[in-house]
């Protein structure tokens, strides 16, 4: 053991006080320091970006949309393309906006489809795939916000597409029903039930 360090008096004893303070609190920080365990968990902030799971499916939901509205009518495939590449900027940027007029967009290339006299079956699969694309684009968004990205929500985003999509073929074979009995082969009407069928189809998916 050393000797008790005695205190001077005057402005050189409350120097050397002052000193051997510094000391003692720099050896209790760096104790406090080594004492915490090596693998102490890290804070991280969350990562909110939408799942890679919703924003893949809903870009394949979108391609498939794209393609079915351009086999009835190129120029609205054409629309309903650029509606794709929208929902995956809404996605991308978790912009709920975005995806409402990446929506819109779309609805107007199949309107745009229809009124070209376009076929009944892929205007009709058009809407359901476009349905679903904007559908799970949304989905994504809030559960990066509520979950985040690195959790494990493929088995959820497969359930919520299977859900848009069985709501989908109901309201598609109303639809088709509708239109085999009454309306025939006329553009006219055809477009009328399809507009008709979107909204019945969006207020089952939301």
């Amino acid at each position: 053991m050393g000797r008790p360090v005695v205190p001077r008096r005057g402005r050189a004893g409350h120097r050397e006080v002052v000193a051997v303070s510094r000391r003692e609190a720099a050896g209790g920080g760096a104790e406090s320091r080594d004492s915490e365990p090596p693998d102490a968990p890290v804070d991280r902030e969350r990562d909110a970006r939408p799942p890679t799971a919703a924003v893949v499916a809903s870009l394949v939901a979108g391609a498939g949309a794209a393609l079915s509205a351009f086999l009835a009518a190129p120029l609205g495939g054409a629309l309903v393309g650029l509606a794709t590449v929208a929902l995956l900027a809404g996605s991308l940027r978790r912009s709920p906006r975005i995806l409402s007029w990446a929506a819109g967009i779309g609805v107007v290339g199949i309107a745009v489809a229809g009124y070209r006299r376009g076929a009944v079956e892929p205007l009709l699969a058009a809407g359901v795939a476009l349905a679903l694309a904007w559908d799970l684009a949304d989905h994504g968004v809030s559960l990066g916000e509520q979950a985040g990205r690195e959790a494990r929500t493929r088995r959820n985003v497969a359930v919520h597409a299977g859900t848009t999509l069985l709501a989908g073929g109901l309201s598609v074979a109303v639809v088709y029903g509708a239109y085999l009995a009454a309306a025939g082969n006329q553009p006219v009407a055809a477009l009328a039930l399809l507009l008709f069928g979107a909204v019945a189809l969006a207020s089952a998916v939301r």
